[in-house]
Parts: structure tokens; C-alpha cells; sequence
């Protein structure tokens, strides 16, 4: 079956499942880090009161059968085990439809979670994430040579991936056409990295030429993707350098890397031994009849679910990321159609003192990831998820965005809650809790350089007002 196979793209397949299983590793790994805390039986948004409002086929889930903490740890930590195993190769150990069985079984468990993680879970990523786990069930193993049909719809995702965030983009802020977002972006953007500073303080003309360069990768590049090679493979390089660019300016979980990984298929072997020095295809055993069955019959799926993201793609109200079944799979992606002109954090603070005075001492909470303490150098925490910080920029630009987890987080800081408190880089009251915490809404700034090199600051702050008054433990 030549027509249904294509050797030269084995090393492009075994870069996307072992690259894949990696972030798969990275996901499972941050969920049984902060599940406790955020969905646990205790959490800001327990998955038992979720799943008992929720039916099973809006958000199909394991969990649905049966919730506890100690199950759902269960879960996750056999996702971190299968996980490493995949990137490790295990799956090139075992029959082809066993190597099938361990993705499904990776994709089945990840889809649970993410179906019962709510808020925390509601970023594009983690779809993303869940459309290419699906994808890479039947992409195959050493027993077979990379089926064409799959190496398709992979691209096809990384298209709609790319040129979704691309016309999100036109369609939306006016700076993007004028070539003037990044002026702010990097400053303002959700989790900020260590060299993020130095992005935003880069001359304007090269912000322009940023700008340019992201519309041609989100706008030209998926465009040549589906052209013959040699173009895609230059199209699919050309998206992974400025993948790279991005991953250097920001923290975004790992949506950067997934997006390299999903570039990897798309480059043609063949070629590519042209000018690296790259090994020889090996030989491949005969393709299984029945493989090939599946094979068609995920293609044609995957072609009728593409309907809406199509429709959606050519609609002037797009929708920048939504998924159109419960399984996650054909989404619609984007982002960021507008751009913030301003950074606002809010800061959490805390007082032992029986009674709030004009005098009163308040310490500040401290996070991982998002900006605080102005001295500190922001950290470089992707491909990694803080979920926490990142909604703690959502609630910074509307309290809207806080309403169903920002009093039981309060609430928890109150208690002084160790699960909560592992969400957090520190705690200001490690032997008593605090009788009152409050929050305060700051605009944030980077400092010029004059600014840095004189008072060792990243950031300036200025207080804009209270986000909520002073709260003490009382009725809920």
C-alpha cells in the first residue's frame, strides 16, 4: 500500500509522538500538583459538585463513575507513568495495536480531567493537547511506516491552529494591522518571562518587524503548509523559529511547544537529508489491512467535525477558541484579538493585628509565577501550567472573571489552608493565620533602563484602589 504510507516522514512522526508524550508528562505532572488545591473534594471548584450538576455527556469523564482525591491522584499518576514510558519509546516496543491502546488510554485520561477541571482548565492548550493526543493514537509505530492521512490531518491542525490565531488577529485590535501591538504586549501580556523586559525594551521599528513576522507565520506560512515540498517543510521551519521567538519573550504554558512539536510531521525526510545529516529511513514491516480501515475511518470523522471550525474561520465573528464536541477534537484556536495597553496585578495582602489601623502592617502574598515584588526578575516557568497565576491575571482585568473562586481562595488564606498554600511561592504567616487579608489593584510597569540599573527594579507600581476591602473569617 505505497499510496497509503510514506517512510521519508519517520523522523518527523517519532520528534511529534516522543515531543507529545513529553508534554503529555508536563500536564499530568502540574495536574497532580495543583488539583488539591483548585478541584480537589476541598478545592475552590471540588469535581464532586461539578460532576453532580454536570451530565456525563456534556463532559464526558471517568469521574463521573466515581470522584475522590485519592482516585483522581490515581489518575494522574498513571498519566505521568504512561507519559514518560511513550517519550522514553515504549510504544515502539509493543504491537501496533497495543502502541494504539497506550495513546488512547493517555488521551481518554487527560480528556477526563480536563472535562471536570473547569476554569482552570478552559485554555486552548489543553484542547490542543487533546485534539493531537487523539491524532496520535493512529499515527502508528515501528511496525508500520507513517501513514499519509494522518500525517495530513496533523497538518491540518497545526493550519487551523496557526492561521485561527492569525485572522483572529486582523479581525480584532487595530494595532495588529498597524504593526503596533508589540509595544505593549510584552509587557502586558498574561505571565511574563526573564527576558521578557528586554523584548519589551527593544527599539520600535523592531516591534514592527515582530508584528510582521507574526502575520506571515499565522497568516502565509499554514497557507504554504499545504502546498508540495519542499515549501511546506520550509513553511513548517519557518513556524518553528518563530515558536522559539516566542517561547525566548513569554511564558505560555506549553502551547509554544505543542505548536513545534505539530511542525515536526510536516517536514519532509527526504529533503531534509539533503542538507543535514539525518538517517536513512529503516524498513518498515507491511501495513495491517485493519490499520488501514481505522485509519480511513478517523479521516472521514475528522473531515465531517471540520465543518464548524471552517464555518467559524470564515465568519466575521469568530470565535477565537471553542470547542465544538465535548471531546475536544477539531477545535477552533486563537488568540489574543485584542491587546491590553496596560498591566494590572492584583495583590493579596494580609495583617495578624487584631484591629485595622492607619498603622496597620499589611505582607503581601507572593506567587510563583505572575509579578509581585518589583525587584524580582519574573521566572521562566513554561512549559509548565501555573493555573492560579495565570487566572489571577484574568481577575485583574475584571472581577467578573473571579467570581466563582476568588472568595473560597480568600477564604483558604484565612484558614491557612497548607493545600492552598502550596499554590504559592510563600506564606507571610507560617505559624498563626491572618485575622484580615484584603487586595489591592495595582498598574504595573517595566522600568526604563536608567531605572534598573540604579534601583535593581523591574517593574514600577502604582496603586489604582482597593479590588476588595479588608475580610476577616465570618458566616461564608
Amino acid at each position: 500500500m505505497e499510496w497509503f504510507t510514506d517512510a521519508d516522514y519517520w523522523l518527523g512522526r517519532l520528534g511529534f509522538q516522543r515531543g507529545l508524550a513529553a508534554l503529555y508528562f508536563v500536564g499530568f505532572l502540574s495536574t497532580l500538583n495543583q488539583f488539591r488545591a483548585l478541584i480537589g473534594e476541598r478545592g475552590l471548584l471540588p469535581v464532586p459538585r461539578f460532576v453532580a450538576a454536570v451530565r456525563v455527556r456534556q463532559s464526558p469523564s471517568i469521574f463521573h463513575l466515581h470522584y475522590s482525591d485519592r482516585f483522581f491522584a490515581l489518575v494522574a499518576w498513571t498519566g505521568v507513568a504512561l507519559s514518560a514510558a511513550l517519550a522514553a519509546g515504549a510504544a515502539d516496543r509493543v504491537p501496533l495495536w497495543a502502541c494504539m491502546l497506550m495513546w488512547a488510554a493517555l488521551w481518554l485520561m487527560y480528556l477526563s480531567i480536563v472535562n471536570v477541571g473547569q476554569t482552570w482548565y478552559a485554555y486552548m492548550w489543553e484542547s490542543l493537547l487533546l485534539e493531537a493526543g487523539f491524532l496520535a493514537i493512529f499515527l502508528g509505530n515501528e511496525r508500520t511506516a507513517p501513514p499519509v492521512l494522518m500525517l495530513w490531518l496533523l497538518r491540518w491542525l497545526l493550519f487551523r491552529l496557526e492561521f485561527g490565531a492569525g485572522l483572529i488577529k486582523i479581525r480584532g485590535d487595530r494595532c495588529w494591522r498597524d504593526l503596533t501591538c508589540l509595544y505593549y504586549h510584552h509587557e502586558t501580556q498574561p505571565m511574563p518571562g526573564p527576558l521578557s523586559w528586554f523584548f519589551h525594551r527593544l527599539p520600535r521599528p523592531v516591534h514592527r518587524v515582530e508584528v510582521a513576522a507574526n502575520h506571515v507565520a499565522q497568516l502565509g506560512a499554514p497557507l504554504a503548509l499545504l502546498t508540495p515540498q519542499p515549501v511546506a517543510s520550509v513553511a513548517a521551519g519557518f513556524i518553528i523559529v518563530t515558536q522559539l521567538w516566542l517561547i525566548a519573550s513569554g511564558n505560555f504554558a506549553w502551547l509554544n511547544w505543542l505548536t513545534i512539536v505539530l511542525a515536526l510531521p510536516a517536514i519532509d525526510g527526504g529533503y531534509a537529508r539533503e542538507v543535514l545529516p539525518l538517517p536513512d529511513p529503516p524498513a518498515f514491516p507491511a501495513t495491517p489491512a485493519w490499520y488501514v480501515g481505522v485509519v480511513l475511518a478517523v479521516t472521514v470523522l475528522v473531515a465531517v467535525l471540520s465543518y464548524w471550525p471552517v464555518r467559524n474561520l470564515l465568519s466575521r465573528r469568530q470565535m477565537m477558541n471553542f470547542s465544538f464536541n465535548p471531546l475536544h477534537l477539531v477545535n477552533t484556536y486563537g488568540a489574543f484579538g485584542s491587546i491590553s495597553r496596560d498591566r494590572y496585578e492584583v495583590v493579596i495582602e494580609g495583617t495578624d493585628e487584631p484591629e485595622i489601623t492607619d498603622s496597620t502592617v499589611w505582607k503581601e502574598y507572593r506567587f510563583k509565577g505572575k509579578p509581585g515584588a518589583v525587584r524580582r526578575l519574573a521566572p521562566q516557568v513554561a512549559p509548565y501550567h501555573l493555573r492560579l497565576d495565570w487566572q489571577m491575571w484574568f481577575a485583574a482585568l475584571s472581577p467578573l472573571y473571579a467570581l466563582s473562586w476568588f472568595a473560597p481562595f480568600i477564604g483558604r488564606l484565612l484558614d491557612n489552608d497548607p493545600v492552598t498554600l502550596k499554590l504559592l511561592r510563600g506564606n507571610p504567616f507560617p505559624t498563626t493565620p491572618p485575622t484580615y487579608i484584603r487586595a489591592q489593584l495595582y498598574s504595573y510597569r517595566f522600568t526604563d533602563r536608567h531605572t534598573l540599573r540604579k534601583t535593581h527594579a523591574w517593574w514600577e507600581r502604582t496603586l489604582v484602589g482597593a479590588y476588595l476591602p479588608p475580610v476577616t473569617k465570618g458566616p461564608p
